[in-house]
């Protein structure tokens, strides 16, 4: 089992950043592709960005890149997503995935662990 919990959402105007973090227990979190997903209400959860397992590889979809970076401190059990030049569009739940030995990065179902999602807010 792996309990992921996001923290960092918040209220932030157009232009502005912030930076999700989703802290991992349970297990060892170097094993795990992780990922973040969002969700806007009437709207299908997302995806937006991954990590592999040692970080070497991640993946964004379009239109978050060059605005939004993944990253991952495996030793402190800890992945960030660095949003900057944030849209009103960006708002939405963000929501940390974790899957052992995964690979199918894009897909809601290619993690079985999630966390309970924080809020981003990007309004002037």
């Amino acid at each position: 089992q792996v309990q992921l919990v996001e923290s960092g959402g918040g209220l932030v105007q157009p232009g502005g950043s912030l930076r999700l973090s989703c802290a991992a227990s349970g297990r060892t979190f170097s094993s795990y592709l992780v990922g973040w997903f969002r969700q806007s209400p009437g709207k299908e959860r997302d995806f937006v960005a991954a990590s592999s397992w040692s970080g070497t590889n991640t993946y964004y979809t379009d239109s978050v890149k060059g605005r939004f970076t993944i990253s991952r401190d495996n030793a402190k059990n800890t992945v960030y997503l660095q949003m900057n030049s944030l849209k009103p569009e960006d708002t939405a739940v963000y929501y940390c995935a974790a899957a052992f030995l995964g690979s199918n990065w894009s897909s809601r179902l290619g993690y079985n662990y999630w966390g309970q999602g924080t809020q981003v807010t990007v309004s002037s």
